[in-house]
């Protein structure tokens, strides 16, 4: 029982890791949202999404995740960021 109770510990420690870097995203993404709004640009970038996704995917591929699946992931991912920088 003891691996059991080790490897969730190990879970805990990554969700925290998780959570950290979404919120260190959240972070940038506010400053960009500053930075849009001081030149007068739209918060909405689906050329830049684009990009995202496709990287997203890419990457997932490479790890040997479903990248359908973490893109689905990151589109909520993307959203949060979103409304930061409104």
């Amino acid at each position: 029982m003891s691996d059991l109770k080790e490897l969730r510990q190990e879970i805990n420690e990554i969700d925290e890791q998780i959570i950290r870097l979404i919120a260190d995203r959240i972070k940038v993404c506010q400053k960009i949202g500053s930075e849009k709004k001081a030149k007068g640009l739209a918060i909405k970038d689906a050329k830049r999404e684009k990009e995202v996704f496709a990287k997203i995917r890419q990457q997932a591929t490479k790890f040997g995740l479903n990248p359908v699946q973490v893109e689905q992931i990151y589109h909520e991912i993307v959203n949060m960021c979103s409304s930061v920088q409104e």
